[in-house]
């Protein structure tokens, strides 16, 4: 398929961002929203892009956005998922808590509880954590992966494995129609399987876009979660898969 110019330069703002909206690309480009409209069905017509209501998301595999975009990103959903976690946390409990927008609720809703011992490379949560001077909040060393709030790495992997704790709180990159876990690079994906492996009880918080995301390294599987919590019923292709899930809560 031979792209206009404009079609290319379309594709390369997805591969940057994921999704966009036909107004914001109208405006990037100061062109009116019925050009770009068509622009972005001839994408979707070449399977390059999937539209939804008022915009669009690319098909193949692209960058996660930035931290700051993806924390405001369905906020109330990731809220919501955040206290439903931590309403199954204890107080006293030893918590490995993963990177993420997702995971930085729980920790929000955590914080006023009591005496939690935390082992984070989220250095999101770490701070909201400490807030508190009941918890005791441990990270790794490690070089901080830059934009992002988060340590990655042998350093955070080793320090997850020695402890054994209570609960484990993770969430992913995407998840697949088969129910595979996808990430966007190996170490997310290592970091995500160190802190399973090392919970008694396992709970991935998952809100509704992941079920659109599929980055394209693979870790794990759904039905290997003793929880998971989502915002919005799981897709119809998930349902098979999930009825090996011991528990599913939607909030």
């Amino acid at each position: 398929m031979d792209l206009s110019d404009r079609q290319t330069r379309i594709v390369s703002l997805f591969r940057q961002h994921g999704e966009m909206s036909v107004d914001a690309l109208a405006e990037h480009f100061g062109v009116a929203t019925q050009t770009i409209r068509r622009d972005v069905n001839t994408l979707c017509d070449a399977n390059v892009l999937r539209r939804y209501h008022g915009g669009a998301r690319l098909l193949t595999p692209g960058p996660n956005q930035p931290y700051e975009v993806r924390r405001v990103r369905n906020l109330e959903g990731k809220i919501r998922i955040g206290l439903a976690a931590a309403d199954r946390i204890p107080d006293g409990a030893t918590v490995l808590l993963g990177i993420g927008t997702t995971p930085e609720q729980v920790a929000v809703a955590l914080v006023h509880r009591k005496r939690l011992t935390v082992i984070t490379n989220n250095l999101r949560a770490a701070l909201v954590l400490a807030a508190n001077p009941e918890h005791r909040v441990i990270v790794p060393g490690g070089e901080l992966r830059s934009p992002n709030p988060e340590i990655l790495g042998d350093e955070a992997n080793r320090l997850f494995r020695a402890y054994r704790a209570d609960v484990g709180v993770y969430s992913v990159g995407g998840i697949d129609d088969d129910g595979a876990l996808l990430d966007y690079d190996r170490q997310e994906a290592a970091s995500r399987e160190a802190l399973r492996e090392a919970s008694r009880y396992r709970i991935l918080v998952a809100d509704a876009y992941k079920f659109t995301r599929k980055p394209n390294v693979r870790g794990g599987q759904l039905d290997e979660q003793d929880l998971v919590i989502t915002d919005a019923p799981l897709p119809a292709p998930l349902c098979d898969r999930a009825q090996q899930v011991p528990e599913i809560q939607v909030v």
